[in-house]
């Protein structure tokens, strides 16, 4: 596709977003950067509502890395143990609040260097801290901005690292933390994993008026 026509698109999906979404609150409910954090650690592989549901009851009570580390990890499994992958989640936790008490004063490191450094944290979990936590502009990739990109047209799906950088090559930089929670609302609502398939939608009709087929979009 051409450069010319991916811009075209990217134009339409800012409007459309703009419209249905003027604005985007974390789906993660958090109460500072350490919970954002725990909580964008919690939701791999698991929905933003059971976490909430989980970490509702935990937040009020502990929410620095110094109240986890007397916690202990144990402790820790039992609060979270609702949560898929709770006990490896858990181990990370510990983990990580140590080390943001011992090196940064309990504080969360503010690059992606040493966030991606952390126990449990990924490229992407890093990219929604420094987008929603810090402000700094940045375009996490999870299940739904990959599935949707593909459906759109704007990547080849080749994987959730590729589906990144085409995304920032087509999106201005002052867009993407607004835009990235957009297209998740969007495709928990009206683009979703086993409806639309690149048809039915409104911007994907928009996006590729002449499409006569499902699309089969390659998963993150």
């Amino acid at each position: 596709m051409k450069v010319e026509e991916k811009n075209k698109k990217a134009k339409i999906i800012l409007k459309e977003l703009n419209k249905l979404y003027p604005k985007t609150p974390s789906p993660l409910t958090h109460t500072n950067n350490f919970t954002l954090l725990i909580s964008v650690l919690l939701s791999a592989q698991c929905t933003d509502l059971n976490v909430n549901n989980v970490t509702d009851d935990i937040y009020p009570k502990y929410n620095k890395p110094e109240h986890f580390i007397k916690l202990g990890q144990k402790k820790i499994e039992r609060l979270i143990k609702r949560i898929g992958l709770f006990r490896m989640k858990s181990k990370s936790v510990y983990k990580l609040s140590k080390i943001l008490v011992e090196k940064y004063e309990g504080k969360v490191p503010r690059t992606f260097e040493e966030l991606e450094a952390l126990p449990g944290v990924g490229h992407k979990t890093a990219s929604v801290v420094m987008s929603q936590g810090f402000g700094f502009p940045a375009f996490p990739v999870d299940t739904h901005i990959h599935r949707l990109a593909q459906r759109w047209g704007l990547t080849n799906g080749k994987n959730v690292v590729q589906t990144e950088i085409d995304l920032k090559k087509i999106f201005p930089k002052k867009h993407w933390n607004k835009l990235h929670l957009q297209i998740i609302f969007y495709g928990r609502e009206y683009c979703k994993a086993r409806d639309c398939f690149g048809l039915k939608c409104k911007i994907c009709r928009i996006c590729n008026p002449n499409r006569k087929r499902a699309i089969v979009t390659k998963k993150a």
